[in-house]
C-alpha cells in the first residue's frame, strides 16, 4: 500500500451510525487520519467511527460554520477533506485527488472544488439545482476556514486560488421522500433566524416571486426536467420550501392569539 496522503477527513455528525461506514470505507487507506466531531449523539456513532480508526470528538452544537471549524482545529495534516457523514468519495474522485498531490498541485493551491451528484429515489440527479452543486471541500488548512452565516449557508473562505476537479463526490442525502419533506421545517427554522438576526422582514412579493424563480430556474434554464420525475419533484419542493421560509416570515410578525372571552 501506498503512503497516506497528507489528509485529514473532517466530519461533523449527529446520529448517522447508518451512514458513517459509507463514507470511512471511501478513504479508507488512502488519507492519514479521520477526525469525527459528534454533537447531542443518542446512537453508536462514536463506536462505529472509533471501529473504522476514527479519532472522535463530542462539543455542544455551535451552528454549522463553528462546528465545522471546531473539526478543522482539531485535524492534525496539513490538508483536509471536508466531508458529510451521507458523503463518500467515487472512486474517480480519489484517483483525481491522489493525482492532485502527485502533481505538487497542493503546493500551487490552496484548495479545490469539485461537483456533488446527489442520488435519489432512483437515479443519480445530473441537472437542476442539484447539480453540479460545486463545494470546496480539499482545503490547506494554514489558508482556510469556514465562514458565512452562523446558521446557516456556511461556505468555505480560501486564502489562494482553488483548483477545480471534474470528478464527482457521492451524496445520499435523502433516502426518501419523507426524508426531504422533512427537511424543510428545520431549515424554514434557520432562515428565520437567519432573517431575524439582520432584522429581514416579510415581503409579499418575494414570498411569490422567488419560489416561481426557483421553479423556473431549476426545471427549466438548469434543465431538470431531463431527470424525469424527480426533476420535477425537486423543482417543486424547492419551490416549497422557498414559499414556506418566507412565509414563517409572516407568521413571525403576525402571529396573534384570539382574545379570550
Amino acid at each position: 500500500m501506498s503512503k497516506p496522503l497528507p489528509i485529514s477527513v473532517s466530519i461533523i455528525a449527529r446520529n448517522e451510525a447508518h451512514t458513517l461506514p459509507r463514507c470511512f470505507e471511501s478513504v479508507r487507506g488512502w488519507v492519514a487520519e479521520i477526525v469525527v466531531v459528534l454533537n447531542n449523539t443518542t446512537d453508536p456513532s462514536a463506536e462505529v467511527a472509533m471501529r473504522h480508526g476514527a479519532l472522535v470528538f463530542e462539543t455542544e452544537w455551535r451552528g454549522y460554520r463553528d462546528t465545522k471549524n471546531f473539526a478543522l482545529d482539531r485535524c492534525t495534516q496539513p490538508w483536509a477533506l471536508c466531508l458529510d457523514a451521507d458523503e463518500e468519495v467515487s472512486p474517480a474522485l480519489r484517483e483525481e485527488i491522489e493525482a492532485f498531490f502527485a502533481r505538487g498541485d497542493d503546493r500551487k493551491f490552496r484548495a479545490a472544488r469539485f461537483p456533488r451528484k446527489v442520488w435519489f429515489i432512483d437515479r443519480w440527479i445530473m441537472h437542476g439545482d442539484w447539480y453540479p452543486d460545486h463545494n470546496t471541500r480539499l482545503v490547506n488548512r494554514a489558508h482556510c476556514r469556514w465562514g458565512g452565516d452562523q446558521f446557516v449557508h456556511e461556505h468555505m473562505k480560501v486564502d489562494g486560488p482553488i483548483a477545480t476537479l471534474r470528478c464527482d463526490l457521492h451524496h445520499y442525502s435523502f433516502p426518501t421522500l419523507s426524508s426531504h419533506v422533512a427537511k424543510i421545517n428545520p431549515f424554514a427554522d434557520l432562515f428565520l433566524q437567519q432573517q431575524m438576526a439582520k432584522g429581514g422582514r416579510f415581503s409579499l412579493g418575494a414570498a411569490v416571486f422567488r419560489p416561481a424563480w426557483r421553479f423556473f430556474r431549476a426545471y427549466v434554464l438548469r434543465l431538470g426536467f431531463l431527470d424525469g420525475f424527480p426533476g420535477l419533484y425537486i423543482a417543486l419542493a424547492t419551490a416549497f420550501g422557498a414559499f414556506v421560509r418566507y412565509s414563517r416570515l409572516y407568521e413571525h410578525e403576525h402571529r396573534d392569539t384570539p382574545n379570550q372571552k
